[in-house]
């Protein structure tokens, strides 16, 4: 596995990453601990060592099963984890709460879960109306004075949020939903975090599992899956956007690629500072997930990908509206 630099900041991970929060939640029934144990610690085997979670997944859950599989290999491995969510005595969220005493709150239990001394990524999970951006940028940046982060990160933050918090504290990645049928990144994030020097990570690169090519429109999610949510999950957007998969389906037969690999070969070929964080519960699909960094598509690959699926119109959104609301929309 190739490393890649996140940005300027000198923080060095695997080209792939692994998204961990459907260990807990979001995707039905979580498997059982042991197996998610196995499949973490063979992706660091297989040269993995970006590992993304967050206090929210469980609630908190993930990030005790993070750090308890990954204690072994601490000196190898970057676990990032998130903040910015509230939470009543019953561990039930509450919405959104950057406040500083609440972040140090949250840092300090995030630390405990992780059973670290330290933070390596430090992300707000979402961007707080509430709270000026410098008032969290400050309080993370005492946090570093302190010895218990190493990084700061910003999640689905817009491009004008992005500039007010580097200004106080260098920003070393943004987090962004990013893939072939979620593109809008390219219009202001990306501009803006090259030339700030941030490093991205794409979550939710192969579309929630739709790029996989194994989700159609008869597929029936089971109850607890966030996807009977999601509008773009739809049963008519489904069949309206099969014609992504029919596209990567098509090239990657030439290329000899599944369209798993063809959609993070694709996002890999983008920047250098690229680094997807696709998620798995199921050991055959961590194997071909990252058999996709040995895929090398040419500027034809690459062009031809880009224009058909510039031509596809994506049916549907991309949330549900109270999801929707929690993205940063403040304008340039």
């Amino acid at each position: 596995m190739r490393t890649r630099d996140l940005g300027v900041a000198g923080l060095k991970v695997s080209e792939l990453g692994l998204g961990c929060m459907g260990f807990s939640q979001s995707y039905g029934p979580a498997g059982t601990k042991e197996d998610a144990v196995t499949l973490l610690r063979t992706a660091v085997d297989r040269g993995v060592t970006l590992f993304d979670t967050a206090e929210v997944y469980g609630p908190f859950t993930n990030e005790t099963l993070v750090g308890e599989a990954l204690a072994p290999y601490r000196d190898q491995v970057v676990i990032a984890t998130k903040f910015g969510f509230g939470f009543d005595d019953d561990g039930h969220q509450t919405g959104l709460n950057s406040h500083p005493k609440h972040i140090r709150a949250a840092a300090e239990g995030s630390l405990r879960r992780l059973g670290v001394d330290a933070i390596d990524l430090y992300y707000q999970h979402r961007v707080d109306p509430k709270v000026p951006i410098e008032d969290v940028a400050g309080t993370v940046k005492d946090l570093i004075t302190e010895g218990k982060v190493k990084h700061f990160g910003l999640s689905e933050a817009s491009a004008k949020t992005i500039r007010a918090a580097n200004a106080v504290l260098p920003v070393t990645a943004v987090q962004s939903e990013y893939s072939l049928w979620w593109r809008q990144p390219e219009t202001e994030i990306l501009p803006t975090v090259e030339e700030l020097g941030i490093g991205f990570v794409p979550f939710s690169p192969l579309g929630k599992g739709f790029l996989t090519g194994r989700i159609n429109a008869s597929t029936a999610f089971t109850d607890g899956d966030i996807r009977n949510t999601i509008p773009r999950f739809a049963q008519e957007a489904r069949e309206a956007n099969q014609a992504v998969v029919d596209l990567l389906e098509r090239i990657g037969t030439r290329v000899e690629a599944t369209p798993a690999q063809l959609a993070l070969a694709w996002l890999l070929a983008q920047k250098p500072w690229i680094v997807p964080i696709p998620g798995t519960r199921k050991l055959e699909r961590l194997e071909e997930n990252l058999d996709a960094t040995s895929i090398q598509l040419t500027d034809t690959d690459l062009q031809e990908i880009n224009d058909a699926a510039g031509r596809i119109p994506i049916e549907g959104e991309r949330y549900p509206e109270a999801l929707e609301k929690l993205i940063d929309k403040s304008a340039e």
